[in-house]
């Protein structure tokens, strides 16, 4: 993009150089020649009006001599008179110019040709000094026009992958273009509106799952009463009812594992340790700045099966909310748990209200006047790979994440193809 940019005005710049410069360079060079022979015709008239002045009384050659310049040659010709000189005796390639002077008389100026080329070049010189100048200026505006057009692009090309990757934050940057502002605000408008559909798909999923299985659970009571009834024929299709309730609950169990696979869908075997250096190396800047630091402290070789963008952003978000509302060291440490990898964020700032802890992952819901988006955004990042994000301890704060860890299979799949097939 920035290349294409930077090529058409180049472009532009080049031709409007050669087809405007070429022209005024040339018409410069006559326009030289054409004052160099005005100025000739002007100091003739001169001198001719000097010396029909004068009268009978010619002037002292060194008179007319002053008045002719260096290097050149005055010539008075009378038909009836010697043929008189005045300056250099010869003029090698001359410009000459003559007026008709007396009754059948001319008067000839003669100038050595390398003084109107040398004034000719000088102008052309400066000619092309204004058209590089000019050039100059075009490719300056140029590389600036296609750096200003081209980084916000790839930004908001970054922004559109990282919310197909999940990544639902709002982001505060605009580029003072009008149009790419206007793209910004879709996005932003987009990530809310995805998140908060997200967020009601796993709130509804969550609730229908819930009451379904109560209802099949009391069903599957009530069957059980009839199972033991002494009718053999109700005893027998008490059994039967049973079974399919059974079955029905096999295939809830699918549906929710199918629908928690395909939000997972982008999951893949993430190295822990690497990916929350790269998180930790983010923000470790902005808490410098604020005079607090970050640890990390994280094993080798724990392996978690999430989505690495989405586990970025949401351990930003985490460090984020420890930069605004904490305080002191933020700590980012790992470890195994029961089925899954546990990861902590964690500071020690006043922690969270009493009054907040039910709402602290509630859209909107914040302690200061912050939008209250980013842990709610941490939580459905987290959720939607499978895992889930807990507030730990409130004070100091702890906030846990369960991350599902990467199963033998993932991690072959994921394996170069040489190395799970072995040399051959």
């Amino acid at each position: 993009m920035r290349r294409r940019i930077l090529v058409s005005t180049l472009l532009t710049v080049a031709v409007t150089a050669l087809f405007l410069g070429g022209p005024l360079a040339l018409a410069t060079w006559q326009l030289v020649e054409d004052f160099t022979r005005v100025e000739l015709t002007q100091r003739l008239e001169q001198i001719t009006e000097n010396l029909e002045n004068a009268g009978t009384e010619q002037p002292s050659a060194a008179a007319i001599e002053l008045a002719i310049p260096a290097n050149s040659r005055l010539t008075i010709e009378n038909p009836d008179g010697p043929t008189l000189t005045y300056g250099a005796p010869e003029v090698v390639d001359p410009v000459e110019e003559s007026l008709p002077f007396g009754p059948g008389g001319t008067i000839t100026i003669s100038q050595p040709t390398a003084i109107m080329r040398a004034q000719q070049t000088q102008v052309v010189l400066v000619v092309v000094l204004l058209v590089g100048f000019s050039v100059t200026v075009g490719t300056g505006t140029a590389i600036y026009t296609a750096r200003r057009l081209s980084d916000p692009l790839r930004d908001l090309a970054a922004r559109a992958a990282r919310l197909g990757a999940g990544d639902f934050r709002r982001s505060p940057a605009r580029y003072d273009i009008a149009e790419l502002d206007r793209v910004s605000e879709v996005l932003d408008s987009s990530a809310t509106a995805l998140s908060q559909l997200l967020q009601r798909e796993r709130s509804l999923v969550g609730d229908v799952s819930h009451q379904l299985r109560s209802r099949i659970t009391a069903l599957q009571l009530r069957l059980d009463e009839l199972s033991t009834h002494p009718d053999p024929d109700a005893r027998r299709e008490a059994l039967a009812a049973l079974e399919q309730t059974e079955r029905l609950t096999g295939v809830l169990d699918d549906l929710l594992e199918s629908a928690r696979t395909a939000r997972a869908a982008g999951a893949e075997p993430v190295d822990l340790a690497e990916a929350l250096e790269v998180a930790a190396t983010e923000w470790r800047g902005p808490l410098a700045a604020d005079g607090r630091s970050l640890r990390l402290r994280v094993p080798d070789g724990m392996l978690a099966r999430v989505t690495g963008a989405r586990l970025r952003e949401a351990i930003g978000a985490l460090v984020d909310n420890a930069l605004v509302h904490g305080d002191g060291t933020v700590t980012i440490s790992a470890r195994n748990g029961d089925n899954a990898l546990l990861v902590e964020v964690s500071d020690t700032g006043p922690g969270v209200p009493e009054d907040l802890v039910p709402h602290v992952f509630d859209r909107g819901i914040s302690a200061q006047s912050s939008t209250g988006l980013g842990l709610a955004l941490a939580r459905t990042l987290i959720e939607a790979d499978g895992g889930r994000l807990e507030l730990s301890r409130a004070r100091p704060p702890v906030f846990r994440l369960y991350l599902p860890e990467a199963r033998t299979d993932d991690v072959a799949a994921s394996a170069p193809a040489a190395e799970r097939t072995g040399p051959r």
